[in-house]
């Protein structure tokens, strides 16, 4: 099976995340600065999850550029990750709705380490279907950032019940650890 109908369905996933994310922004009341205060805390976390899902969509790429065939169980990791993305929008308003209160910041967490762990079996049940000398096999590795980020969520999910802004820290950390795109990938493409 090609990889073409895959990717374009989870762009147009992603695509959509994003734009409900988007939708859930107000326009502030007043023509000063004082007036994007109230709004402040949903903006800041519509920033991060947009980077998150910016992240997801770049390496569900490179990932995908790197796969020659798929099979069902490659198709069913992508929807079991897609559905952990669809939960973006709903923990970001929550979040910042809330002004990053504990439980809200916890659980955004607590998505953001299910969404990991979903783009790490997408990434196994390739692995698995294209073999262990495939090009993607070769190129990841240890894959020392993809085993590093959920023991970061994990760690962090209880602090937000400590302190939210460590949590929220430590959320930032993982994307900015992500945000330098990985040139594993497509260093390997285009020596292939």
């Amino acid at each position: 099976m090609e990889t073409d109908r895959v990717q374009a369905f989870s762009d147009g996933v992603i695509a959509i995340l994003i734009t409900i994310m988007v939708l859930e922004l107000r326009i502030p009341h007043g023509s000063d600065a004082s007036a994007l205060r109230p709004i402040a805390p949903v903006f800041v976390t519509y920033v991060l999850s947009f980077v998150n899902l910016g992240i997801y969509w770049n390496n569900h790429h490179h990932l995908l550029m790197a796969t020659r065939r798929i099979n069902g169980a490659v198709l069913w990791a992508n929807l079991h990750l897609l559905f952990w993305l669809s939960l973006f929008p709903f923990f970001t308003g929550w979040m910042g709705e809330n002004h990053f209160a504990a439980l809200p910041t916890a659980a955004y967490g607590g998505v953001l380490l299910l969404a990991a762990i979903a783009y790490y079996i997408l990434k196994t049940v390739i692995i698995a279907a294209q073999g262990p000398d495939s090009t993607l096999a070769t190129a990841l590795g240890n894959d020392v950032k993809g085993k590093i980020s959920p023991v970061i969520y994990i760690v962090a999910v209880p602090i937000a019940f400590l302190n939210r802004w460590v949590a929220l820290g430590l959320y930032v950390v993982v994307a900015l650890m992500w945000l330098v795109p990985d040139r594993r990938i497509e260093s390997r493409i285009d020596s292939a």
